[in-house]
């Protein structure tokens, strides 16, 4: 939880920061925000990237049922088309 409130929290100063920026050299209104958003979100794909990989690992991991230890198989990644093919078979028999 604590690397996705640091991510955040980066992702807001990039924008900020962006903002201030192009405040300075002439942009105003909806300009402004659009070239912001823009130049914040290639600046945080670039600078954030390690950040985001982390995120997604744990995210990974916590939907994919945790890592692999003692006592714990790997899920497939068929395993849910394999659980709805089941399930379309036994219909089938009914």
């Amino acid at each position: 939880m604590r690397s996705v409130f640091a991510y955040s929290t980066a992702r807001i100063l990039l924008f900020v920061a962006a903002t201030g920026l192009l405040y300075l050299l002439g942009a105003r209104s909806f300009l402004l925000l659009a070239l912001a958003l823009v130049v914040s979100a290639l600046a945080s794909y670039v600078l954030l990237s390690r950040q985001r990989d982390r995120i997604s690992g744990a995210l990974a991991n916590r939907v994919g049922g945790g890592r692999v230890g003692a006592g714990r198989r790997p899920r497939r990644a068929g395993g849910l088309r394999a659980r709805l093919e089941e399930g379309a078979r036994m219909e089938d028999n009914e």
